[in-house]
């Protein structure tokens, strides 16, 4: 403990990790939720059946609830770039900053200016209008993750120019901005986004089912989670195999941790799967493991035994390798079973739900509830594997960690540090507080829905300058 007090270094690293853990609380419901909103709204127009906008209605406050803890929360994380990292942000402000810029001028306020009509303007536009505005919120919230994932993929798997003189000099824009992880990791992240979306919308309305309040209307909200689950569950569990794949062959030493492979497996061997073991870093190796033998040759190479090697934590010097194995290890195995699980959970309720008993088995409401919070756990978990994993570098290959953090007194450090924290735990009970409020709340079923094609202008009530 204190060797952390008293390094820079990893105050900022840790600073940087607390901030974007809570703030990744927020957006991952918020850029989900909004495709819900879209589809609910958008069932009201073609079917006027009033549930679907009482729907709508209910499901964004929670929407703004979050987007407004998200904004508040995501803040910090701007400044510490300049703050903390400003050797980072010197050496690759051409490129990252552009694209950051790109992410609050062109997605979040297009997201920011249509907020306003989503949740004031039902009755102040024409109801298509209306919708289009939440389309626009929509396409806004996730615009942000592709530019986010962009420049974090840029940080895996530089591209699109070169370091000169220690400063990173852009010579194709479209390239740096479509860097080999790019596709694939903003894939899995707008399908973690959804599907956590998907499954808290789903565990509150299972728990209204089981409480047997509403049941009528929670469990159409139930079966919208359901039928979009059953396409989001799947192809997301394809999709962060893509991901993985492309760990084997861009950062080796990532997936050496991923997998606490010490030893290199080479090419023409059968490649063991380990599904639990204890890392032990100082040893180099793991004090006890349980393996599937043959099963990671198929989940690498499809093949029953590997055509090139599988790098292992020794090949690199303790210096040029993630240290962290444990924390890397199993976070990958927890986001595993949490995609399982939701997998499993979709396909239990799609079969009750065909017999027709899906409301009425409350150990499958139970199964729900559990399963509201495991998709900000999967999150997580991801993201501690995507930049634990790329330690000791901060631009993979060609910046390391050391190198970009900024030369700041640990007192300075520690301040920030421990008032971003206080700040975090305010926000994180503010979400819960006024969260479980509007859940005890519940739907208004008694609020009558704007006529179609009809407008209610309302005056305004400020006095007429002299």
């Amino acid at each position: 403990m204190a060797e952390i007090l008293s390094n820079a270094v990893i105050l900022s690293r840790l600073q940087f990790a607390i901030t974007a853990i809570f703030h990744m609380l927020w957006p991952v419901l918020t850029t989900g939720m909004a495709i819900y909103l879209v589809i609910v709204e958008g069932l009201w127009l073609k079917t006027k059946n009033i549930s679907y906008y009482h729907h709508a209605r209910f499901w964004s406050k929670l929407y703004v609830l979050n987007f407004g803890l998200g904004v508040a929360s995501g803040l910090p994380m701007a400044f510490q770039f300049g703050l903390n990292w400003a050797p980072f942000s010197e050496a690759v402000g051409d490129f990252f900053g552009t694209v950051l810029g790109f992410e609050g001028t062109m997605a979040f306020m297009l997201e920011a200016s249509f907020l306003g009509i989503m949740l004031f303007g039902w009755e102040r536009v024409p109801p298509l209008i209306h919708w289009l505005s939440t389309i626009l919120v929509a396409f806004g919230a996730n615009l942000s993750t592709f530019w986010i994932l962009s420049a974090n993929s840029w940080l895996q798997t530089p591209s699109g120019g070169e370091f000169i003189n220690g400063k990173f000099v852009v010579q194709n824009y479209f390239a740096a901005i479509a860097s080999p992880f790019m596709v694939n990791s903003f894939s899995h992240m707008f399908l973690a986004t959804l599907e956590t979306s998907l499954f808290v919308i789903g565990g509150i309305s299972a728990w209204y089912i089981f409480q047997d309040r509403h049941k009528e209307f929670f469990a159409k909200s139930l079966q919208i989670v359901l039928i979009m689950a059953l396409f989001v569950a799947p192809l997301q569990i394809f999709v962060g195999h893509l991901s993985a794949e492309q760990v084997y062959h861009y950062q080796p030493a990532k997936l050496a941790a991923m997998e606490a492979q010490w030893e290199t497996i080479p090419a023409g061997s059968s490649a063991a799967w380990s599904v639990l073991a204890a890392p032990n870093n100082q040893l180099e190796k793991n004090e006890w493991e349980v393996k599937l033998p043959g099963l990671l040759s198929y989940l690498l190479e499809l093949k029953p035994t590997l055509t090139e090697p599988v790098l292992g934590l020794k090949h690199w010097q303790r210096q040029d390798r993630p240290q962290m194995v444990g924390l890397i290890y199993y976070s990958f195995r927890i986001m595993i079973a949490i995609g399982l699980y939701f997998l499993g959970l979709m396909l239990v309720s799609v079969v009750e739900w065909l017999r027709g008993k899906l409301t009425d088995r409350k150990w499958l409401m139970v199964g729900w509830v559990i399963a509201a919070p495991l998709g900000y756990i999967a999150v997580e978990c991801g993201w501690i594997v995507r930049c634990v994993g790329r330690q000791p570098w901060l631009v993979y290959g060609k910046m390391r960690t050391v190198e970009a953090a900024s030369h700041l007194p640990v007192g300075e450090i520690l301040f920030s540090l421990t008032g971003l924290t206080v700040m975090y735990v305010i926000f994180f009970g503010a979400a819960l507080l006024f969260g479980s409020k509007i859940i005890r709340k519940g739907p208004d079923l008694e609020l009558p829905a704007p006529q179609m094609g009809k407008v209610k202008f309302v005056p305004d009530s400020r006095p007429a300058e002299a």
